[in-house]
């Protein structure tokens, strides 16, 4: 049972999965082991310096075509030179979220890309058309890392569906397998998006120890929090709790600026700007310091995840395992039609 959708059509790839930006975990080595496994991966350029910006794509360029994968913008501050920047280096996929999309999406359209925004309200995925994006992602609220979904995945994704008057729609949040994307695919998405589980695989540049710890992670470990708001303020997301965690917690959980270690170095960024605890990134592999205290995001689909694989075993099982629950759907459906009304009372 191919899983052939407007998704992959789209993008001309073989799985109807996306790997979500991972932040510095997001790498020349990372990216092409998403497109050689036939789905498709975003890069983060927020962290990026916008100097920096054509060098660094070219570093992906040189190893994955440009039309194999795309960038994202976290719009909590003017993106547009980044923007340019990225277009200018040949990427023709852009993804948006966390802000207002309207001036992005006349740029990215002008150069002839093809835009994704992450919504988590109806009433935007209502007026996407109006403003000419492609792809919605729909964000539920079992996402990992910053958070904009208003329910959770299984209740807001049909509404979305519905809201987006035939735009495509991935589904982001709690999916870290073939049951999910089955789902998502019978809920009316066109394929997932996922952060968590390509978080732990063998080809990001996250730590090591953070990999482990969504592998370990139970549910219970998992806090919705506003905790990590350094560069990125007020903004809520959902985090593995950690020894930062646990000592704002035994504080009582006070307000930014009389938390427990606030401003303490607990490593550098590759720059050498210092790394602080609370700061919004999450440690990447030869972090050099405390890299526990660091935040690690996970959304709730990481009990779902049992081991650090590498990414085309991922990609692999994910659409198995959706064949296979497809297959199951609709034996069971079959079964229910064809049995008297009178054996199901």
């Amino acid at each position: 049972m191919p899983l052939h959708t407007a998704l992959t059509a789209r993008l001309g790839i073989d799985a109807p999965v996306i790997a979500a930006p991972l932040g510095r975990g997001s790498t020349p080595r990372f990216v092409t082991a998403v497109a050689d496994a036939g789905a498709f991966a975003f890069v983060a350029l927020m962290h990026m310096p916008e100097a920096d910006i054509v060098t660094t794509l070219a570093d992906y360029t040189r190893v994955v075509e440009p039309t194999r994968f795309g960038v994202n913008l976290t719009l909590i501050r003017d993106q547009r030179r980044r923007l340019a920047a990225a277009l200018d280096a040949g990427i023709r996929t852009v993804s948006l979220w966390y802000g207002d999309p309207e001036p992005y999406v006349e740029q990215a359209k002008a150069a002839g890309a093809t835009v994704f925004w992450t919504v988590g309200r109806l009433a935007d995925a209502a007026r996407a058309a109006d403003l000419g994006v492609d792809v919605l992602v729909c964000q539920g609220r079992d996402a990992g890392g910053h958070l904009v979904g208003t329910a959770g995945t299984i209740a807001l994704l049909p509404a979305i569906v519905d809201a987006a008057g035939g735009i495509p729609v991935v589904a982001a949040g709690g999916i870290a397998d073939g049951r999910g994307l089955a789902s998502a695919l019978i809920m009316g998405a066109e394929g997932v998006w996922m952060g968590t589980r390509f978080v732990a695989s063998e080809e990001s540049a996250n730590h090591p120890g953070y990999k482990q710890r969504v592998v370990d992670a139970g549910f219970d470990d998992l806090l919705e929090t506003r905790l990590f708001d350094g560069g990125w303020p007020d903004s809520p997301h959902r985090v593995i709790r950690n020894s930062t965690v646990s000592r704002w917690e035994e504080a009582g959980c006070p307000r930014s600026g009389q938390r427990p270690g606030e401003g303490e170095v607990i490593g550098a960024h590759p720059n050498g700007r210092s790394f602080l605890r609370y700061t919004d990134a999450s440690p990447w592999e030869g972090f050099e310091g405390d890299w526990e205290a660091g935040a690690h995001y996970a959304g709730a689909s990481a009990p779902l995840i049992h081991g650090i694989e590498p990414v085309a075993r991922i990609v692999a099982s994910v659409v198995e395992g959706a064949e296979l629950a497809l297959r199951r759907a609709t034996a069971a459906t079959r079964t229910v039609i064809s049995t008297p009304e009178s054996e199901t009372r």
